[in-house]
């Protein structure tokens, strides 16, 4: 989970992950918070049983702190998850069912694929469909959101693939290679109450042309 000035949602993150039965250890990682949700981890959540927490000195953006985060995992399945209460843990189940089943060694969460959404956010909507649309025709495949957080990936598939994103650009990174090294990805629904940008929303106009830009230059160099 990387966490950055969440300090309004955080305590109850936390509480939604470790309800779901699934989950082995939640592996929070603050990117340099500012707002006293480090405080709230340390008076709070720090040494409750299956959390753990690595607290960065310098703010580095998302990517830093999820790759990181994955270095730093002992299981054999991960799954990313914001701190912001747009994405529902009640879900993993979901989103595992492909793995059991031996179809899939990545599985997306997709906003797209006819789960209830709060209806906001046209731009945003519009922007991760051209990102999407683009993934799909720079390498031949026909994802629906690209761009969601919820990627379930058995830890073997990072063997050999290096991240070198930062900040959102992680999401078209961790995407491009995945695909051309041929893993086998697959989509279901999941519900989204995304957030306006006065409850702390983050993303911006300018991650758009980073991830194009991101999605381009994999697609044509290693």
């Amino acid at each position: 989970m990387p966490v950055y000035n969440e300090k309004d949602t955080i305590r109850e993150i936390v509480k939604r992950v470790l309800e779901v039965d699934l989950v082995h250890e939640l592996l929070i990682v603050d990117d340099g918070s500012e707002d006293g949700t480090r405080q709230i981890l340390k008076d709070e959540i720090e040494g409750q049983k299956k959390v753990r927490i690595i607290l960065k000195e310098k703010n580095e953006g998302k990517g830093s702190a999820v790759t990181l985060g994955i270095s730093e995992v002992v299981g054999d399945l991960v799954i990313i998850q914001d701190a912001d209460l747009e994405y529902d843990p009640q879900h993993y189940a979901v989103l595992m069912k492909p793995i059991e089943k031996g179809i899939a060694d990545v599985v997306y969460g997709s906003r797209f694929l006819g789960g209830a959404r709060r209806p906001i956010l046209f731009w945003n909507m519009v922007a991760n469909k051209i990102l999407t649309f683009f993934t799909n025709i720079l390498y031949n495949n026909i994802l629906t959101d690209m761009e969601t957080c919820y990627k379930l990936f058995k830890k073997e598939v990072m063997d050999g693939v290096t991240i070198h994103a930062k900040r959102f650009d992680f999401e078209p990174e961790f995407t491009a290679k995945m695909l051309k090294k041929k893993v086998r990805i697959y989509e279901v629904p999941i519900e989204f109450n995304p957030r306006p940008y006065d409850e702390g929303k983050k993303i911006n106009a300018w991650d758009g042309v980073e991830a194009l830009w991101t999605l381009i230059k994999y697609r044509f160099i290693n």
